[in-house]
């Protein structure tokens, strides 16, 4: 048995994206040179370090349990903690008590393992409601994982970001089991030559006409492309990895967020910096345009900024959140924005409060993103209550009642934490995906589960088209897939 330092090191920053630590991941990546070591990425399994931390725990565990003379010694389960400390171990030696070994396929007649199989057993998802094989279209071409899709809102494609240094565009006209695709290699100047940038692309955004796509980095550069792939423009302003990147309605301005602590609007048709905002004193994670030149920010900082295009400083600064902050939504008309963050909490701000309208407490672990349905007052839907979904590491998703403050459904087919989530363009219908490999597409109304597709990675994102009748979905294997839902 052998290994390598890369190796340990490319677990330990898998392990930091796949936990949802993207800044974290990015800085060490860069310290432990991770892009030059030559590890296939999208060979390695989700969970991985988790998984042989998980083996040898297992291991240390029979190593101590089990006696010279083959007998069976009773221990309490070690933790991670005690199985390296060797006078903990040595210790529960001393105290143990002897029972004679016994074959492992015994354990399952007793009452233990009867409670853990009813508990898998709720989790299964009913036959009927998987997606069949000749709706899928399943979509290959990156060479490492896909963390970010989008649809064009006027035509069939979907574009896809990946670790690759790569976003493609699939065109979906097509009827058979692939697609036609549009590789948008993201270069940079090396030695006046451009060579790949081996960073991975973090976000993406089509702008409201479709004719052009915008791609966000971790090598600091955001960038405009056009539907045939051409690059149109290079943004480069930040100085550091782009986490999140949004086109405002109108089309005329992007904005993006960066581990330089920096939110930018950018001058679509020049690709110029309009205005540089740096309020945060930490990593900006997320942005969220309110109106055409008005827009939230937050932060690892745990605080959001509302800023506005021509004016120097915040309009409004919300503070309460006791954990960074991963995701900011505004309302369909603006009016309320909502958070989430790793302090397990969802909350509701006005601008017309200096404190939260909502705070929604009901998930276990941290909160990933959030989305709201394209329903209520001034929306296609203005009859339907306002909902807003949450995403969650404690593998749930939540739908609230915004109005009331309480939680209408807690969704729980998942097994593994739930990175995405997306409404379908009526707000009939939710789409999940989780690293469990599993997309579940629910009814907002009763909250059950209406159709289910498991793929063959983990789900880092998942997407409706314009039209509601297609989900893509993207995959920790490199995977990129489409589920049909027409009848």
């Amino acid at each position: 048995m052998s290994f390598s330092s890369d190796e340990v090191n490319f677990l330990v920053y898998r392990y930091l994206q796949e936990s949802g630590f993207l800044h974290s991941a990015y800085t060490f990546g860069v310290e432990s040179h991770i892009s030059q070591s030559n590890i296939n990425g999208a060979l390695v399994p989700p969970a991985s370090l988790l998984s042989i931390i998980q083996k040898g725990l297992q291991y240390t565990e029979a190593e101590i349990s089990i006696s010279e003379d083959g007998t069976e010694q009773a221990i309490e389960s070690l933790s991670l903690i005690d199985a390296v400390m060797p006078d903990v171990i040595a210790s529960r030696q001393q105290d143990i008590v002897k029972v004679p070994l016994v074959k492992t396929e015994a354990l399952n007649t007793n009452g233990e393992d009867h409670v853990l199989t009813n508990h898998v057993e709720s989790m299964e998802i009913d036959d009927s409601l998987e997606i069949p094989a000749n709706k899928v279209k399943v979509l290959r071409g990156h060479e490492s994982e896909v963390f970010i899709c989008a649809w064009n809102p006027k035509i069939d494609l979907l574009a896809s970001g990946s670790g690759d240094s790569t976003a493609r565009i699939w065109n979906m006209n097509g009827s058979s089991n692939s697609a036609n695709q549009l590789v948008l290699q993201h270069c940079i100047q090396r030695g006046g030559t451009e060579v790949p940038s081996n960073k991975d692309v973090t976000c993406l955004d089509w702008n409201c006409d479709g004719k052009f796509l915008a791609t966000g980095s971790y090598d600091g550069y955001a960038r405009i492309w056009t539907t045939e792939g051409r690059l149109f423009s290079t943004l480069g302003q930040h100085k550091g990895p782009i986490f999140a990147l949004k086109w405002n309605k109108e089309g005329n301005y992007i904005l993006s967020a960066g581990v330089d602590r920096t939110t930018i609007i950018w001058d679509a048709s020049s690709g110029h910096c309009t205005q540089q905002f740096a309020f945060h004193s930490a990593p900006a994670l997320d942005v969220d345009w309110q109106s055409n030149i008005s827009f939230a920010s937050c932060s690892t900082d745990q605080r959001i900024h509302v800023c506005k295009l021509g004016v120097d400083k915040p309009v409004k600064t919300f503070q309460g959140h006791t954990n960074e902050v991963n995701a900011i939504k505004w309302d369909p008309q603006g009016i309320l924005l909502a958070s989430c963050s790793d302090d397990m909490t969802l909350k509701i701000w006005s601008q017309k409060h200096d404190s939260w309208v909502h705070n929604l407490q009901a998930h276990s672990k941290e909160i990933y993103t959030i989305k709201w349905s394209p329903t209520g007052p001034g929306t296609n839907n203005p009859n339907a209550n306002l909902i807003l979904a949450s995403a969650s590491f404690d593998s749930s998703v939540r739908l609230w009642d915004v109005e009331r403050g309480v939680c209408k459904h807690t969704l729980t087919k998942h097994q593994e934490p739930v990175y995405s989530v997306a409404f379908s363009p009526d707000g009939k219908y939710l789409a999940s995906g989780s690293f469990d490999k599993c997309v579940h597409i629910w009814s907002v109304q009763s909250g059950s589960l209406v159709h289910s597709y498991k793929g063959t990675g983990g789900i880092f994102e998942v997407c409706w088209n314009s039209w509601g009748d297609k989900v893509g979905a993207s995959a920790s294997d490199g995977s990129v897939f489409v589920l049909d839902l027409r009848k």
